[in-house]
């Protein structure tokens, strides 16, 4: 079956490597900091200003002053850092950070991403996404497959407006990882129970299937 959110951060979780900065965008990307694997030292940036965020609290953990670029509460950890968004972006912008996890709306074949919408709507604009897409050594999407109403959002090129052009490296979706390649989403995994045929009906732009297609490791 289809993996949840959490099924989805637990994935890119398997994706970072120790001594890496990471930075969660909003959405999905902030589960990730719950399923960081045991023995890696990874620390976790939020744009608005904290340096060695940790996972979310428990009720009695909760202060209202710790934040994340979300506004969702969050932990510090031992040897965390606060400081102001100017020098957050300083850190962003100088390409400090090693992996970028962030949602999207929509995903090219060529690793372009649109993860905003016209003002009025649920997302406002493009926030420090800009800045993370255009600076970021690496760009995982957290997303889903399709839309409420079944359409693909992995397509040949994005309808909305553009955050970054060819930027996105991988796809963790409800169905899929995926990597973006020369010649469209390559399939590396698939979602337990999830088919090979499922995906390709779910994935208008160009999908490559080579070989048998493992199922994720839940």
């Amino acid at each position: 079956m289809p993996l949840d959110k959490n099924g989805i951060a637990r994935r890119i979780a398997q994706e970072l490597q120790d001594g890496y900065y990471v930075n969660l965008g909003i959405g999905i990307p902030t589960l990730v900091a719950n399923y960081i694997p045991a023995g890696i030292n990874v620390v976790l940036q939020s744009e608005n200003g904290l340096l060695g965020m940790g996972p979310f609290p428990l009720e009695e953990e909760v202060d209202a002053d710790l934040i994340n670029a979300g506004k969702q509460t969050v932990t510090t950890l031992p040897g965390s850092s606060i400081f102001s968004s100017a020098e957050s972006f300083a850190m962003i912008r100088g390409e400090h950070v090693d992996l970028t996890v962030l949602g999207a709306m929509e995903v090219s074949e060529k690793g372009d991403i649109s993860n905003w919408k016209i003002p009025g709507k649920m997302v406002k604009g493009m926030g420090g996404a800009m800045d993370l897409v255009a600076s970021a050594k690496n760009i995982i999407v957290a997303m889903q497959h399709t839309s409420k109403d079944g359409q693909s959002k992995l397509l040949p090129s994005c309808s909305l407006p553009i955050t970054g052009l060819g930027c996105v490296k991988k796809i963790v979706t409800d169905l899929a990882v995926l990597d973006i390649t020369p010649n469209g989403f390559k399939l590396l995994e698939r979602a337990p129970g999830v088919t090979v045929e499922d995906i390709i009906k779910a994935t208008t732009g160009k999908l490559i299937v080579e070989g048998e297609i493992p199922e994720i490791a839940t």
